[in-house]
C-alpha cells in the first residue's frame, strides 16, 4: 500500500464517521470559545452545519486527491460566518475554531490511521500529506472568510442603521413632532442636553474609520452616543445627558484616524438636539470649503460667524474684499499681514502681546500694521474694527474661498 492509497482509506474510514466528529468537534468549540455559545437555535444549527461541511470537504480532498486551490468556502461555513458578523462576535473567535476544529480532525485522523497498522515510515508519510493538506485547506478557508466577514459587518452595518437613519432624519426635519413622538422614534432620550458630531471620510470606509471616533467620544465624555450612518462615508452622533460639557477638540483629534469631525454646541432638549446637529453641519460647512488646512476637528463655536457667511460664498467675498481691501489678495505677504492684524485685535490693541503670540519683535508688528493699513488704503486698523475682525476671522476659516482672485490650485 503506497501513501495516496492509506491516505484514501483512511478517508474512507473517516468518512463514515462524520455525524459523530462534527458532534464532538462541536461541543469543543462550544466549551473553548464562549462567544460561539450563542442562545439563537438557528445560529447553533449553522455551526453544526459549517464544522460538518468543513469536515466533509476535508475528507473528500483526501479520500479523492483534490487540488485544495479549486476548493470553494462551504455555503453554510460561508453563512455561518455571515451571522457571527451580524452579532458582531470577533473575527478572532471563528479563525480560532477553525485551529481548534484542525486539531481534533488529526486526533480522528490518527486514531484511524493507526487501525490500519502501517509500518513506521508509511505512517509519518501519510501524517505528513494528511496535516500539509489540512493546513492548505484552512489557510484558504479562513482567507476568504475574512473577506466575507469583513464584508457583511460592514454591510450589516449600514442595513442595521439604515432604519434607524430615516427616523433620526424624521425627528430632525418634522419640527411638528414632540418630544414624545421623538423618543418613539428614535428609542433615546431627548431630556437633557444633546452635542452633536458630524463625522466623515473621503472614502467609503466609513464604518472602519469612525468606529475609533465613536469610542474616543465614549471615552472623552463617559457617554455611549446616539450614532447613525445617514450615507456610506458619513456617520452623525449625539452625546446627551444632564449637563453634557464639551469634547476637547485636541484630545478627538489625536483620535480621528484620518476621519473628519465637526462639533456642534451643547443645547437642551429636543430643540437642542436638533440645533447641535445644524451647527454641526454647519462646521463641516467651513471644514470642506478650507480644506485639508482646516485640520481633523472643526467646532461651530470656533467658526460660527465665518458659518454663516459661508452660507453665500459669493456675497462672502465681495464683503471681505469691501473691508480688507488689498488684504483680501490671495498671496502670502497679504496673509502675512492678516495674520499680524487679527493677533493685534485679538490683544486688544497690545503690540506687546501680539508681539509675544507671533513671536516678533513689537517693532515688526507695528511696522506691518501700518502697512497691512497703506494696503487697505489708508484705513485705521480701528476702522470698522468689528468688520475687519470678522473679515479676517472669514480669512482665516474658510481660506481661499473668500479671498479676492484666488490663485489657480497646482
Amino acid at each position: 500500500m503506497n501513501t495516496a492509497d492509506l491516505v484514501a482509506a483512511v478517508a474512507h474510514d473517516l468518512e463514515r464517521q462524520l455525524e459523530q466528529l462534527t458532534a464532538d468537534t462541536c461541543m469543543l468549540l462550544i466549551d473553548k470559545i464562549p462567544q460561539l455559545d450563542v442562545p439563537e437555535e438557528d445560529v447553533r444549527e449553522l455551526l453544526v452545519a459549517s464544522v460538518g461541511a468543513n469536515m466533509a470537504t476535508a475528507v473528500h480532498i483526501l479520500a479523492h486527491h483534490i487540488p485544495v486551490n479549486q476548493i470553494e468556502v462551504p455555503a453554510a461555513a460561508a453563512y455561518y460566518a455571515r451571522r457571527l458578523a451580524q452579532r458582531n462576535i470577533p473575527m478572532e473567535s471563528l479563525l480560532r475554531a477553525y485551529r481548534l476544529g484542525e486539531a481534533r480532525f488529526h486526533q480522528w485522523w490518527m486514531r484511524l490511521l493507526d487501525e490500519q497498522r502501517p509500518d513506521s515510515q508509511l505512517m509519518i508519510t501519510a501524517l505528513r500529506h494528511t496535516m500539509g493538506v489540512t493546513s492548505a485547506y484552512i489557510d484558504r478557508v479562513s482567507e476568504n472568510l475574512s473577506e466575507i466577514y469583513s464584508e457583511e459587518r460592514e454591510a450589516w452595518a449600514h442595513r442595521a442603521g439604515a432604519s434607524r437613519a430615516v427616523q433620526v432624519r424624521t425627528v430632525l426635519e418634522d419640527e411638528s413632532l414632540d418630544t414624545s413622538a421623538a423618543e418613539a422614534l428614535t428609542g433615546y432620550r431627548m431630556a437633557g442636553q444633546h452635542l452633536a458630531l458630524v463625522v466623515w471620510t473621503p472614502a467609503r470606509d466609513t464604518v472602519r474609520r469612525v468606529e475609533p471616533v465613536v469610542q474616543a467620544i465614549v471615552e472623552l465624555t463617559g457617554y455611549q452616543p446616539l450614532a447613525v450612518l445617514p450615507d456610506d462615508h458619513t456617520l452623525w452622533a449625539w452625546v446627551s445627558g444632564a449637563g453634557i460639557g464639551g469634547v476637547d477638540p485636541v484630545e478627538l483629534e489625536k483620535r480621528s484616524e484620518g476621519a473628519r469631525i465637526a462639533l456642534g454646541s451643547p443645547a437642551d432638549g429636543l430643540a437642542g438636539f436638533r440645533a447641535s446637529h445644524r451647527q454641526a453641519l454647519n462646521a463641516r460647512r467651513v471644514a470642506e470649503i478650507h480644506g485639508d488646512e482646516a485640520g481633523s476637528v472643526t467646532s461651530f463655536a470656533d467658526v460660527a460667524v465665518s458659518a454663516f457667511l459661508a452660507a453665500d460664498l459669493t456675497d462672502a467675498r465681495r464683503w471681505v474684499s469691501d473691508v480688507l481691501g488689498g488684504l483680501a489678495a490671495d498671496d502670502e505677504g497679504a496673509a502675512e499681514l492678516r495674520r499680524t492684524v487679527l493677533a493685534y485685535l485679538r490683544a486688544g490693541s497690545s503690540l506687546i502681546d501680539a508681539a509675544a503670540e507671533l513671536h516678533l519683535h513689537k517693532n515688526t508688528v507695528r511696522y506691518r500694521l501700518r502697512k497691512a493699513e497703506d494696503i487697505r488704503g489708508g484705513r485705521a486698523v480701528t476702522e470698522r474694527r468689528l468688520d475687519l475682525e470678522v473679515a479676517l476671522l472669514a480669512c482665516e476659516h474658510l481660506g481661499r474661498a473668500v479671498l479676492a482672485n484666488p490663485r489657480p490650485r497646482l
